[in-house]
């Protein structure tokens, strides 16, 4: 009696297919090698029954040459498979050892026209986040064939590799049924005959290959056939893997850039702040999840004056961090002009102009010199948005004079706006992070709402820093739990009673 193994079990089960088959085996260990001898005994039909001997030596000749031609066959199928494996354990390697996708596909798909007795092959990928079929790897160096949009319309309909995509199986060009004059693989060789195979994973298009060989060969076997749609899953596969390896690099260089860019912005800003006899000053720099370039600084002039200074560029992560840091250390290296605000920046965006000119990127910027001396302050802005400068009991006051963002052109005229300072005054510099954040429902923080808090403040006495920790609660009050989109960034400078002289005793100084 003959058992079957275990479904789960994969031992024993060619000595079952042996014992079924055969009427006897005998297995021969010799010195240097072992022999497997099976006996089958060839029976017919006649008309008293079943016999064993052949009636007619024609029936034995033509029995022995299905038997040779099955043979071979099998063979050849063994052999399409072997070849197959070794072609893409070889290619498997090489990718492991260099990650070059675009050469592994070249390599293996060279492979698949020896194998398959090919000559051309077509190789189309679907890039990331595009509707199109585009040309990723061919056996003919010079050819240049166009993207295929997705989905296709008018003639293009009827292309092939269209056809393959749209029906997710394998399409065939023969005799029979030509390839189109205006089919792009019409251009490869003329007069081919092959398949297009479409490449899915996980009900997702990759892309499709298309293996053709001139028409007065035979057509590809079903063997063969089965070779191209094993390649070219593999294929398929490879390249999805490969994807997913290099978004989890970028994934990785990304936050590893936005690592370095929180640092340098960190490191932009005052480890303490400077102050002046009767005024508190206070910043805030709250980065988002996608930093940017915003920065906030305080050069001291005096010990009457100062300079405020608050800025935006634009863009994300180191490169706009960097630019920032560039920016930082020109004013700093210019103190001179610190009294001057609108000549000071006309002087920064003579040297930043190249190279942000190169980049395409440009850098909005407020400067406010306080001069305590005089009790006025002096503005000047690169396209940012205004200082809103609280003074009296209900007054608040925009201050936006003209000037372009740096980097835009390179001798830019800027001009001052100076204005009084009067008693308990609130001088306000932010960034478009705290006008712009957005709550759950879409709506804006806008300007208007700044206004109306910063002349909130009027109405009872603090200190800088005490405002600053309401002007955050009422942001994050309105932004709830959204992420922020855009770093918020203010600078607040007020009067405060009780620290030095006021702004009245100053008037009489």
């Amino acid at each position: 009696m003959i058992t079957l193994p275990e479904p789960e079990c994969e031992r024993g089960r060619g000595l079952f297919l042996i014992q079924c088959l055969m009427d006897s085996t005998g297995y021969f260990r010799g010195q240097h090698e072992n022999s497997l001898v099976m006996r089958k005994t060839r029976c017919h039909h006649g008309r008293g029954g079943l016999t064993q001997t052949a009636t007619h030596p024609d029936d034995l000749s033509r029995k022995l040459a299905e038997s040779e031609h099955t043979l071979r066959e099998m063979a050849r199928e063994l052999s399409f498979s072997s070849e197959s494996l070794a072609a893409i354990f070889r290619c498997s390697a090489e990718l492991g050892r260099t990650n070059d996708l675009a050469g592994f596909s070249q390599r293996l798909l060279s492979d698949l026209l020896h194998i398959t007795a090919a000559d051309w092959f077509v190789l189309r990928l679907v890039p990331r986040d595009e509707l199109r079929l585009a040309v990723f790897a061919v056996s003919e160096p010079d050819l240049e064939l166009d993207p295929i949009p997705m989905p296709a319309a008018g003639p293009a309909t009827q292309y092939v590799e269209i056809k393959a995509a749209l029906a997710r199986r394998d399409v065939w060009f023969d005799r029979n049924q030509p390839l189109d004059d205006f089919d792009p693989l019409a251009a490869v060789r003329p007069n081919s005959i092959g398949l297009v195979c479409p490449l899915f994973l996980d009900h997702a298009l990759i892309g499709t290959l298309a293996v053709g060989r001139s028409r007065g060969l035979a057509p590809f076997t079903a063997a063969q056939a089965e070779v191209v749609r094993t390649l070219g899953d593999f294929l398929a596969l490879e390249i999805v893997n490969a994807r997913l390896h290099e978004e989890k690099v970028n994934l990785r260089l990304v936050s590893r850039e936005l690592e370095i860019a929180r640092n340098i912005q960190r490191a932009l800003l005052p480890k303490s702040l400077p102050q002046l006899r009767g005024y508190g000053l206070a910043g805030f720099c709250e980065s988002a999840e996608q930093v940017g370039g915003d920065f906030y600084d305080v050069l001291q002039l005096s010990d009457r004056s100062m300079l405020l200074v608050v800025a935006d560029v634009m863009g994300k992560g180191v490169p706009a961090a960097l630019f920032a840091a560039i920016l930082r250390s020109l004013i700093r290296a210019m103190p001179e002009w610190g009294h001057q605000p609108s000549e000071l920046l006309a002087r920064v965006n003579r040297q930043m102009f190249e190279e942000l000119s190169e980049v395409d990127m440009f850098i909005t910027a407020q400067l406010v010199f306080v001069d305590l001396k005089n009790h006025c302050l002096t503005t000047a802005s690169a396209g940012h948005w205004p200082v809103l400068v609280a003074r009296g009991k209900d007054e608040v006051t925009t201050l936006s004079p003209d000037g372009m963002p740096l980097g835009i052109l390179p001798t830019t005229a800027f001009s001052d706006e100076t204005i009084k300072l009067g008693r308990d005054s609130r001088v306000l510099l932010y960034t478009d992070g705290i006008t712009g954040v957005c709550n759950a429902s879409g709506k804006q923080f806008s300007q208007e709402r700044l206004k109306d808090w910063l002349e909130q403040t009027l109405r009872h006495r603090g200190t800088a820093e005490q405002m600053k920790q309401e002007l955050v609660a009422e942001l994050a009050q309105f932004q709830t739990d959204i992420a922020l989109k855009d770093d918020q960034t203010f600078l607040l400078l007020a009067e405060e009673h009780g620290h030095g002289p006021t702004a009245d005793e100053h008037l009489a100084e």
